[in-house]
C-alpha cells in the first residue's frame, strides 16, 4: 500500500495526475484503514425526531434541516427507535393529509447499529448490499456516539458533497446555547472577528480553517483543540483535504496569547 501511494505521489509530481484524481485514489486507498470515529456526525450534532411529535412540528424539521433521513428517538439520544426517511412522511401527507390517526411508528425503517471501530470499506459494503444509507454508531458501553450515512463515507473519496441544501442554507457561526458555537471552517476572519467582536489578523489567512492549519502546521485530526487568543477551537468534522467544521468555546484560562 505504501509503494502504491508513493508512486501515485510521484506521478502528481511529474503532473501525470491532476490533483484530483491523486485525491481521489488516496481516498480509495486509505478508506480501508480510516474507521467510523473519524468521520461521524458526533451525537451532539445529529437532527433527531423525537416519536412524540406531531407530524407538523415533525415536518417542520425535516423542511428546516433538508436532511432525508432522520434517527427517531424515545427518551433520549441513547434510544433511538427507528429511522424515518422524509419521503415517507410526505407520502403519509400525500395519502391520509389529517384524517388519520398518526402513528410514526408505521413509518419507520429499523435502524442500523455499528461499532465506532468499523472501518469504511467494509462500512461502505453494508450500505450497498443492505440498501441501507444511514447507520448509527455506537460506543463500547452501548451509548449511541453518532451517526455515519453513505454521503459520509464517500465523501472520504471524492471529497465534500455540496447539495442544493447545503448552499442555499449556510449559516457559518450557529450558537448551541451551551457557551459554544458552532462554526464551518470557511468562515472569512472577518466575519468571525465581526461576529464575536474580536480582532484576529488575517493577512495569512482568510478563514478560521486556514488560521487552524497556520498555526497547527498541518490538518488536524477530528477532537484535536487548538488554543488561540481568546478562544479554543476543537475540529469537529476533518477529511485530508481541509477541515469542515469546528467548535468555539472561550478559553479555559481566559488568556489571550
Amino acid at each position: 500500500r505504501e509503494e502504491v501511494i508513493n508512486f501515485l505521489a510521484e506521478c502528481c509530481r511529474r503532473n501525470l495526475l491532476a490533483g484530483d484524481e491523486h485525491a481521489m485514489l488516496q481516498g480509495v486507498l486509505e478508506v480501508s484503514e480510516t474507521h467510523v470515529r473519524d468521520i461521524m456526525v458526533p451525537r451532539s450534532h445529529m437532527v433527531v425526531l423525537d416519536q412524540e411529535d406531531s407530524p407538523d412540528t415533525l415536518l417542520e424539521i425535516i423542511v428546516d434541516s433538508g436532511h432525508s433521513r432522520f434517527p427517531v428517538i424515545g427518551e433520549d439520544r441513547d434510544e433511538v427507535v427507528g429511522i424515518l426517511l422524509a419521503k415517507d412522511l410526505l407520502h403519509y401527507f400525500k395519502e391520509y393529509g389529517s384524517e388519520k390517526q398518526f402513528d410514526i411508528h408505521t413509518m419507520l425503517r429499523p435502524p442500523v447499529f455499528i461499532p465506532e471501530s468499523k472501518r469504511l470499506n467494509m462500512l461502505l459494503t453494508e450500505f450497498r448490499e443492505s440498501q441501507n444509507h444511514m447507520a448509527i454508531v455506537v460506543d463500547e458501553y452501548g451509548g449511541v456516539a453518532g451517526l455515519a450515512t453513505i454521503e459520509d463515507v464517500l465523501e472520504q473519496i471524492v471529497g465534500d458533497i455540496d447539495d442544493e441544501h447545503d448552499a442555499e442554507e449556510l449559516e457559518y457561526i450557529q450558537d448551541q446555547k451551551n457557551g459554544s458555537f458552532l462554526v464551518l471552517a470557511l468562515t472569512r476572519i472577518e466575519d468571525f472577528n465581526e461576529f464575536f467582536d474580536v480582532s484576529m489578523s488575517d493577512e495569512e489567512y482568510d478563514t478560521i480553517g486556514g488560521l487552524i492549519m497556520h498555526e497547527l502546521g498541518r490538518l488536524p485530526r477530528r477532537g484535536e483543540i487548538l488554543e488561540f487568543e481568546k478562544f479554543q477551537f476543537k475540529t469537529l468534522r476533518a477529511d485530508r483535504r481541509r477541515i469542515h467544521s469546528v467548535e468555539v468555546s472561550p478559553r479555559q484560562d481566559n488568556s489571550s496569547q
